[in-house]
């Protein structure tokens, strides 16, 4: 097992590699056949939108989160993290796509926090009572993680950190790029259920409503088209889309933009039960695949099952969708960009240093512990 001091250095040549990426994707004379194909999208944009990568790392840390945070207090925090997440997948790999979820749910809310995890709080209801909430999973997840790595270090590991890192390290058991995660955050000691709906895209929501509830949070368009790849990965219930295969816009037929084949795909596994769950990870002639671009692809056949997903095909979003869908070279550009969009993503609003708390249960504040 690596010590401390190995696990800082090979974070920082981590983050050194992801900050640096930014500025090989932006010299024009290091970029690919793929990346200077984003030209031939330069029309749809109307000139508002460079082709060139528009990520905006800080040149900071997000305040009070730094590599190896519990070197000192829980040396061995991230691996029995990462240990517990292996653990939780193989007895169920549904765990992973629920944590990744999970985690943009807290984030979008104030920050990366763990609000999401809390119960009601003095008798009001919690963001996890919200709507675009109630279908979320990966709860009992987390707490296993949290009393894992609470024994060995009591009252020492933040719940939100905890989340964090298990979000990272779920998207790398389903084929997803490593990215660096920095430490330090605090748990929320209140979860906000009156601004959930305003800020969470539900599964069933339009292509602008999710781009405007990401461009409030600071994520470009093609950040968010990057990040939306995470829908590659995890299952959907019938009746957020049940609309688009039967009656889409009060019309009696299905959704004129989803191929002909996928409606009888998404027919045949609801079959009527609103309640089914359909594969978020696109099977085709009997094979299943993880996280990748290859959603992209599908999206471009007229695969998509979420309006939004299909919609990314439509308007100036379309430049994107096409470049990742564009063999290995897209492949590689989309893992960079869905990296770098997921550091930004784990340093928003974070509670550090003496705000907030370090919950002993995550669905419970201190006081209540």
């Amino acid at each position: 097992m690596l010590g401390p001091l190995a696990r800082r250095a090979i974070c920082l040549l981590a983050v050194s590699i992801v900050l640096h990426t930014v500025d090989l994707l932006s010299d024009a004379s290091s970029r690919s056949a793929a990346v200077l194909s984003l030209d031939d999208y330069e029309e749809d944009s109307g000139g508002n939108d460079s082709s060139s990568f528009s990520f905006t790392f800080p040149e900071t840390p997000p305040r009070g989160l730094v590599f190896g945070f519990y070197d000192e207090t829980c040396p061995d925090a991230e691996e029995l993290v990462s240990s517990t997440v292996r653990k939780l997948y193989h007895a169920d790999p549904n765990v992973a796509a629920a944590l990744v979820r999970l985690f943009f749910h807290d984030c979008f809310i104030h920050g990366c926090d763990d609000s999401v995890l809390l119960d009601s709080v003095g008798g009001r209801k919690s963001e996890r009572d919200a709507g675009p909430n109630q279908s979320l999973r990966g709860f009992d997840a987390v707490e296993a993680i949290k009393q894992r790595v609470e024994r060995p270090c009591p009252r020492t590991v933040s719940c939100a950190d905890i989340l964090a890192l298990a979000a990272r390290d779920s998207l790398v058991l389903v084929g997803g790029p490593t990215y660096p995660v920095l430490t330090g955050r605090r748990d929320s000691a209140q979860s906000l259920y009156t601004d959930v709906a305003e800020n969470i895209p539900a599964p069933n929501a339009t292509y602008a409503m999710t781009l405007d509830a990401f461009a409030r949070r600071g994520f470009t368009e093609r950040e968010t088209v990057a990040l939306l790849g995470a829908h590659s990965i995890g299952k959907v219930r019938c009746r957020f889309f049940a609309d688009r295969i039967y009656n889409f816009a009060g019309t009696g037929e299905p959704d004129g933009s989803i191929d002909p084949d996928m409606v009888g795909e998404m027919r045949a596994v609801c079959a009527g039960d609103d309640a089914a769950p359909m594969e978020m990870g696109y099977y085709r002639q009997g094979r299943e695949v993880g996280f990748g671009a290859h959603y992209y692809a599908e999206l471009l056949e007229g695969r998509g099952i979420l309006r939004a997903d299909q919609q990314l095909t439509a308007g100036s979003t379309v430049r994107w969708v096409r470049v990742y869908a564009s063999g290995a070279r897209g492949e590689e550009v989309f893992r960079e960009d869905f990296a770098h969009a997921m550091v930004k993503l784990s340093g928003l609003a974070p509670l550090t240093g003496s705000d907030g708390q370090v919950r002993i249960t995550c669905s419970k504040p201190v006081e209540d512990n």
